[in-house]
């Protein structure tokens, strides 16, 4: 499986030549991917590293100038900064330093702006990752298997999707990319050769109104990349990778959900049972109980467990040679010589 149910990644990468360079180069991007035991532990060195880090700037300051209490200052000498006699008392005093406004000293002001840039660098990733859209996707549901069955006389690929949330998604798409092995004309093996697969819902426009859990269908026709793999005997050696595209209304944000179904998740000869009522009130209710439940219903037509698909023409020759091979069984062996 290339891509898990829920739309991660199940690719691995490896022997990628200065990965951490290139990590390190769009930090913005890197910081915000965290995981969040990773953020929070990063938050929280960012904030001790700079108080440290000062700390230590204060702790060579008392140092050199001699008012650490190892020194043995005379009673008249007057610190550089007072009660700073140990590197504790310095990492305190950076600490109280950088969480109030300071006291007027250069060396103060100038670790007030940077770690108020670190601040805010921090804090930004922090609001980029609560306000990325990918929570939003998690409100976006895939129905657990595909299923193929007869719709307006044609067999089709269907899945179901819909939308738990109120807001609405703008201009939502759903496209397909389906999996699988290729071998070229030249003998070369394509792993993971990607082909479109373009789904449709009963409406003219492109954009559905995804207000109520919509049913998406492929026609499985001969154009379609779905025709020479096997649909039926779910052993075929596929993934089909589903993505749904669309723009929260709230935020303006775009938003992508993907989930893949493997051949032993596409259901033959079954169709979803309607999720959709009408209550006394006169509302619409979408019931998510029956969301993935689906029924048996009469297989779309095939041939010796296969969908019959290529040209027309060649499929009627076939069928008329073998209606002639069936009554010629029964009837005697006739030769014809013939000089010509």
């Amino acid at each position: 499986r290339v891509m898990t149910k829920d739309g991660r990644s199940n690719v691995r990468m490896e022997h990628i030549a200065d990965k951490r360079f290139l990590y390190l180069k769009d930090l913005w991007t890197t910081f915000i991917d965290m995981q969040w035991r990773y953020k929070l532990l990063l938050f929280s060195a960012t904030f001790a590293g700079t108080w440290f880090a000062f700390g230590v700037v204060w702790y060579l300051v008392a140092v050199v100038h001699g008012d650490l209490l190892e020194f043995d200052p005379p009673a008249n000498h007057t610190p550089c900064v007072m009660q700073v006699h140990t590197l504790t008392g310095a990492f305190l005093f950076s600490l109280e330093s950088q969480t109030t406004i300071g006291y007027g000293f250069r060396l103060l002001i100038t670790q007030l702006v940077l770690t108020t840039i670190l601040e805010i660098f921090i804090t930004g990733t922090f609001l980029a990752k609560i306000a990325r859209p990918k929570k939003r996707a998690e409100t976006i549901k895939f129905s657990q298997n595909a299923v193929v069955s007869q719709h307006d006389g044609k067999t089709c690929l269907m899945i179901r999707v819909a939308n738990m949330r109120k807001s609405l998604l703008i201009g939502c798409q759903v496209t397909g990319k389906l999996l699988q092995t290729h071998l070229t004309k030249e003998g070369e093996s394509v792993r993971l050769n990607q082909l479109n697969v373009d789904f449709q819902v009963d409406t003219s426009s492109d954009s559905p109104f995804l207000i109520l859990p919509l049913t998406f269908y492929h026609v499985v026709d001969d154009s379609s990349p779905l025709r020479d793999v096997s649909l039926r005997t779910g052993d075929g050696d596929f993934e089909l990778v589903v993505i749904l595209s669309g723009t929260v209304e709230s935020t303006s944000a775009t938003c992508q959900v993907r989930t893949s179904y493997l051949p032993e998740e596409i259901l033959w000869g079954y169709e979803f049972t309607p999720a959709i009522s009408l209550s006394a009130s006169g509302k619409y209710v979408a019931d998510f109980s029956l969301f993935d439940r689906v029924v048996k219903v009469a297989a779309p037509c095939c041939h010796h467990e296969t969908v019959r698909f290529g040209d027309p023409e060649k499929v009627k020759l076939e069928e008329s040679l073998r209606e002639a091979e069936r009554e010629g069984e029964g009837a005697p062996l006739s030769v014809r010589i013939s000089n010509v």
